[in-house]
């Protein structure tokens, strides 16, 4: 709650200081007022959206209502004088590029309770100012609002009143920036912020890692987050639950610092409270070596030379002012390697064919008749377009923009997904699934994208796929990444009615990494190649594109954040470069690498020490029994026939998983009810005699309470069903079927199937095992 009033009051005090710039801009020029949409005292129902800055050139207020108009913005304004003023709004008609009907993201400007003629959102394909003809203004004080007609993603990023009609705001990307600057009376030279031995830029799993890991190491920190919450995908606007293997390997204390922080989701996207954002939030600015800026965009880079970074320059997302932060290092945690780009580091863009971007949702049974109205500009989706939303939510495989710009193509992305949400909602409530869904209601839909992939910096080493499968050895291994190669394409199932855009996606998941121990990702690709004090952490670092497919995932971002962190203290203390801890002291970093997360100093020269009533962490509940056992199980050292989810015949749609610890061999399978799969598991027999059948599965919450299991055997067919929500009650995570006689040349196969299921079916091993007399 505190940290909510702190937010609402920073939110009036930042609002108030827009209106002083305001005033600023009247007293250059007495016939003209901007008034930037973010700045407005009460946001109402409209959300600040700053994804899309690099792109479109601002932060924009969003009507995401998901059907419902949301409660006006407002703010009080103080024009130049009374007179008649022209119009101009910065906004678009955001499905009109795909020349779709409708204008769903309509909104009224209000000026002291009456709205003006002209509807706004209705126009124009990209971001313009759109005409909203004249008002007349009585008095200088006046009463602003932004009234949203649809609660369908209506946007409005600034509003300029001029008494000369040919006064029209630039159109122009470059020209806009000095232009508003210059309306809003603001300084061409930023406030200085400070300077601070290390400054991180991105506020998600990685950035969080290396500020906090840096500050416990003595180093002067600034976090600098453009949204005002931290966790980026791991947050409650994102929600995608924090995955990857942390506390094992080389250094077995690194994670610690993320478990800190690290969501407890049970589902991803979970509810927004199981994502914990006052909780990260609160840890951080525990940190007296922290200093975090919350709605600070990084929009310019200053340079001692071609090689150095002087300085990041941030646009207040809320007052439109501009902060400058010194430091003698930096961390690009941003995911876009936004600041590498800023300062030319040497990148990659995989520009077609790259991870797309995701907008999970989620629905409830309100326990009443629910309406949705008619969205003619949404995707035209009938029930069998789309996986069914299971359980109330819909996960990460809503997934667009395999072929978009990953940069300039973001907001297209967000938005082509948005129709695809909107209109598999409308398919559930209006078209098929109508009489199943009367009490259906959205009940929630992200409007911040969860990217994957955009620029890769390069740092001295370029990880591949061949060293994490080759298992390649690097002198300077650090963290351990124990996910899957986990590479991401449109699903055929459902790419065939869209082909030229497909919003759902399937998981190929590439063998070969070390799920128990992690292969070690050397430190040389966590610093960049051609600026000398730039590291990255995160989903930029320098890989190719299918190694990302492993390093990617939350928590080994941020155990990437802690080793960058560590190494920022020792750059700090010997005034050396983060080339020169691979060179020359390495060795201190393994050091550093070694300690347990809590342990810190007050300095980078002061003595290590632990906190005072310090308890160690348990260990890892997935590197111990207690938690279900190892990662993995190895099928060659199980007892009896053993035939593996690899060697069985698939029919129908599965994924390939592996994120539920204990399954045999490289991983499982599973499938929804609605994928029609089979899993079929034969058997060669060559004792006759009777054989107990035992199933392998992880449970799970989506996991169904009847899987069919068919079995073949000398006996007949019988068939059984298996409830994977709850734990296996045999050792290594098997369930018996009972016992059943298997004869040489006769049928022996067990058969795994969703039909009828109510939940997702779980495959993985299957065992016989000789019958005890």
């Amino acid at each position: 709650m505190a940290n909510h009033l702190f937010l609402a009051m920073r939110r009036v005090a930042l609002a108030c200081a827009v209106l002083g710039a305001t005033a600023a801009a009247r007293a250059a020029s007495a016939d003209h007022l901007l008034v930037e949409a973010e700045s407005f005292q009460q946001t109402g129902g409209w959300v600040l959206d700053t994804q899309f800055i690099e792109s479109m050139g601002s932060p924009y207020l969003l009507a995401h209502g998901i059907g419902e108009p949301v409660k006006d913005a407002a703010t009080t304004v103080t024009f130049p004088g009374a007179g008649t003023y022209h119009v101009f709004v910065r906004t678009k008609d955001w499905v009109a590029k795909w020349n779709a009907p409708g204008a769903p993201g309509k909104f009224q400007v209000v000026v002291d309770g009456q709205p003006l003629d002209e509807t706004f959102g209705t126009k124009g394909a990209e971001w313009f100012w759109q005409d909203g003809g004249t008002v007349d203004v009585a008095k200088p004080e006046a009463t602003l609002a932004l009234h949203d007609l649809t609660g369908f993603e209506g946007r409005c990023d600034a509003i300029y009143f001029t008494k000369d009609a040919a006064d029209a705001p630039p159109n122009d990307a470059k020209e806009l920036v000095p232009w508003r600057r210059k309306a809003l009376g603001l300084p061409e030279k930023p406030e200085e912020a400070g300077t601070y031995d290390l400054v991180v830029v991105g506020g998600g799993y990685a950035g969080m890692g290396a500020a906090i890991s840096a500050a416990r190491m003595g180093c002067k920190v600034a976090l600098i987050q453009d949204r005002g919450v931290l966790g980026g995908n791991g947050s409650s606007e994102v929600r995608v639950w924090a995955m990857g293997g942390i506390r094992r390997g080389l250094y077995p204390n690194i994670g610690e610092i993320v478990e800190e922080f690290a969501d407890q989701a049970k589902e991803s996207p979970g509810k927004a409270e199981e994502f914990g954002d006052d909780k990260k939030e609160a840890l951080v600015r525990a940190e007296k070596n922290i200093s975090l800026f919350f709605y600070n965009y990084v929009t310019n880079v200053e340079m001692t030379d071609a090689k150095h970074i002087a300085a990041v320059i941030a646009l207040d997302t809320m007052t439109s002012r501009r902060r400058r932060f010194a430091g003698q290092l930096f961390v690009d945690s941003t995911g876009h390697a936004a600041v590498g780009a800023l300062a030319n580091a040497e990148l990659t863009v995989r520009e077609t064919e790259h991870l797309g971007m995701s907008n999970m949702w989620r629905w409830a049974d309100a326990g009443a008749p629910q309406t949705f109205p008619d969205v003619p500009w949404a995707l035209n989706l009938e029930m069998e377009d789309f996986p069914y939303p299971q359980r109330f939510h819909a996960g990460w495989f809503w997934e667009s923009g395999f072929d978009k710009d990953p940069i300039y193509g973001l907001e297209d992305m967000r938005d082509w997904n948005f129709r695809a949400i909107f209109g598999a909602f409308n398919a559930m409530k209006n078209k098929g699934g109508k009489d199943l869904h009367v009490n259906a209601k959205l009940e929630w839909v992200a409007y911040v994208g969860g990217a994957r992939e955009s620029r890769q910096l390069t740092g001295d080493v370029l990880l591949t796929r061949d060293d994490i499968t080759s298992k390649k050895p690097f002198p300077d291994g650090t963290v351990p990444t124990t996910w899957d190669i986990d590479l991401h394409y449109p699903k055929e199932q459902y790419a065939k009615k869209f082909s030229g855009d497909p919003f759902i996606s399937k998981a190929a998941f590439g063998k070969g990494v070390d799920k128990m121990h992690g292969y070690p990702v050397p430190y040389r690709c966590f610093y960049s190649k051609n600026i000398d004090n730039l590291f990255m952490a995160g989903r930029d670092i320098s890989v190719t594109h299918e190694a990302l497919g492993t390093v990617r995932v939350m928590k080994t971002g941020g155990m990437i954040g802690e080793v960058v962190g560590k190494a920022a203290s020792i750059c700090i203390k010997n005034q050396c470069a983060p080339r020169a801890i691979y060179e020359r002291y390495f060795g201190e970093l393994k050091e550093l690498l070694a300690l347990r997360g809590a342990a810190r100093r007050e300095t980078v020269n002061s003595p290590i020490v632990m906190p005072e009533g310090y308890t160690p962490p348990a260990p890892p509940k997935d590197l111990t029994n207690a938690g279900g056992g190892p990662p993995s199980i190895d099928a060659s050292k199980l007892p009896g026939l053993v035939v593996d989810d690899s060697q069985a015949t698939l029919t129908g749609t599965w994924t390939s998983g592996s994120g539920l610890p204990g399954y045999v061999g490289s991983g499982y399978h599973f499938a929804a009810p609605k994928d029609d799969a089979s899993a079929r598991y034969d058997f060669k027999i060559e004792k006759p005699g009777r054989y107990e059948v035992r199933l392998s599965y992880g449970e799970h919450e989506n996991r169904a309470t009847n899987a069919p299991v068919t079995i073949e055997s000398a006996e007949g067919v019988k068939t059984a069903t298996v409830n994977q929500r709850v734990a296996p009650p045999l050792p290594q995570g098997f369930v018996s079927l009972g016992t059943f006689l298997f004869e040489p040349g006769k049928p022996a196969s067990v058969t795994l199937s969703t039909k009828g299921a109510d939940g997702n079916v779980h495959a993985d091993a299957v065992q016989l095992l000789p019958a005890q007399n």
